[in-house]
């Protein structure tokens, strides 16, 4: 008996798994907040050059504006020679006297307080770029840990370390200090992420996969929303951190109610504790009377194999390398997108709830094809659509920001399901003795995508198009790519290399 029989046999998607899922799904809302946070902690308040103590004596009243004029200020000193002198004829110098910044917007910002702009605004971005260089290597350490020591036991470990480190970057006392905790935060978020993708995913019978992947990947899309309506209450960056951060200790409380994957103790010969699991399970399903006949029907799913097998054989080589494409290029964009929304001109908080409001149409969008069309079809249909709004993005003027605007939100909402396609896809391609080594190999890939996306909007400085350029054609490749992975649509999920390799 397979493992899609067994969990028919226990009550198929009963009490057990509402509550599994509902548990693993409620981080997502914070998740959103994690990755977007750099944002509104590190937002670009206006700002302009402090004037000198003594301004007073020159009777000044000057102010300057955001952009390259913020980093210059004129020489003040050369008015106590000839007071007459008019202000805007006097050379300029840097800002000696250090900055004021505008509090409007922002209380207080990583870049107001370590004055991270003109010459260190470089900083500023990599922040982000750190952040995500953690999220990558999370994702190749804590997806080897758990194919080896379980689903359950590192996600609870990266709750804990999400929680501890999260809150101590609200307390750093230094630039130094907070790129360090970002980067341990963001290995944590890529262990919550990938072991929690898969701890819903093998509990879940197969024709429930697609509607329970999609519905809670709208934790993620609430989330978006919450952090905006957060930011905009705290606007200080050091709050904001803590309240996003803190969630995670009840998290980390609740974790142990979880029970390990059946499929993953079985395939790691630990038959044993996966009957024990299994009866468990169907006895909150009001299934008791069925624990009696598993006794024996599992142990036959025993196999062993290893993180070479991800490109030994010809079908999973193929897999591996067309989902490296697709995720890169879908995080690429997304990121491309998501990460600069100042440059909008509309408030920073505004287009966060747009951005996020965005993706419910594009997720009930991405339900339906998923349900009808299949996995295939809708990756590589939200790919090549996303290309094709970026692109057209490109030969609108830039003084018709409500268009251009409205056009990177369309973008952004078909990235956010090709993301949502691609996460449920990877988890029903590869199968279950390595499953998260494989989602944390070309996961990375993600990661990648996301740290490049920030350092391709410094080409905007050479042509203004060129970034769009470069988005949309990684989308188009990686949509090519998509067309040549095997359809999954009502197919169980494979246990063992050989599954795959004798399905496709």
């Amino acid at each position: 008996m397979g493992f899609g029989e067994l969990l028919e046999e226990v009550g198929g998607f009963g009490r057990y798994q509402w509550i599994h899922v509902t548990l693993i799904s409620l981080p997502g809302l914070m998740m959103a907040g994690q990755n977007l946070l750099n944002n509104f902690v590190s937002g670009i308040p206006a700002h302009h050059c402090s004037l000198p103590a003594n301004h007073s004596l020159y009777n000044l009243t000057w102010r300057q504006g955001q952009g390259k004029t913020a980093c210059l200020k004129p020489q003040w000193h050369l008015l106590a020679a000839n007071s007459s002198t008019n202000v805007s004829q006097i050379q300029t110098e840097g800002c000696l006297d250090g900055w004021t910044f505008d509090r409007s917007e922002f209380l207080a910002t990583t870049v107001s307080e370590w004055e991270l702009v003109c010459s260190l605004r470089p900083l500023k971005q990599m922040i982000q770029t750190i952040y995500m260089g953690g999220v990558l290597t999370g994702a190749i350490i804590y997806g080897g840990l758990s194919d080896r020591f379980g689903r359950r036991s590192v996600l609870t470990w990266s709750y804990l370390q999400l929680a501890v480190l999260g809150c101590s970057s609200a307390l750093s006392p230094s630039y130094t200090a907070y790129c360090v905790f970002r980067f341990l935060s963001g290995m944590a978020v890529s262990g919550v992420i990938l072991n929690g993708v898969s701890l819903k995913v093998e509990w879940i019978p197969t024709k429930e996969r697609t509607l329970v992947g999609t519905l809670t990947s709208f934790f993620f899309t609430f989330g978006q929303m919450i952090l905006a309506g957060l930011a905009y209450w705290l606007r200080d960056w050091r709050k904001l951190q803590l309240v996003i951060c803190a969630p995670q200790f009840l998290f980390f409380a609740y974790s142990w109610w979880f029970s390990e994957s059946a499929r993953w103790l079985v395939l790691n010969r630990r038959s044993e504790d996966a009957l024990k699991t299994l009866h468990r399970v169907a006895r909150i399903n009001g299934k008791s009377e069925i624990i009696d006949k598993l006794t024996l029907e599992v142990t036959c799913l025993r196999s062993s194999f290893t993180a070479y097998d991800l490109l030994r054989t010809r079908g999973m080589r193929r897999i591996s390398i067309c989902l490296i494409a697709v995720w890169f290029s879908t995080s690429f964009a997304y990121y491309g997108l998501a990460m600069d929304l100042q440059k909008f001109g509309v408030s920073i908080y505004l287009m966060q709830i747009i951005f996020g409001a965005v993706d419910f149409p594009a997720k009930l969008l991405a339900l339906s094809m998923l349900s009808y069309l299949g996995r295939r079809v809708s990756q590589a249909t939200c790919l090549f659509l996303s290309a094709l709004i970026i692109f057209a993005n490109i030969f609108v003027p830039s003084d018709m920001q409500t268009i251009r605007t409205t056009l990177a939100c369309l973008g952004k909402g078909f990235t956010s399901a090709s993301f949502t396609t691609v996460y449920l896809y990877t988890g029903e391609l590869y199968p279950t003795i390595i499953r998260q080594t494989g989602m944390g190999f070309v996961s990375t890939m993600a990661r990648v995508g996301s740290m490049a996306a920030p350092a391709v909007l410094i080409l905007d400085e050479v042509l203004p198009a060129l970034p769009s350029v470069v988005y949309g054609g990684a989308a188009v490749l990686a949509g090519c790519f998509a067309c040549f992975l095997p359809e999954t649509l009502n197919m169980p999920l494979p246990d063992t290399i050989e599954d795959v390799e004798n399905k496709w």
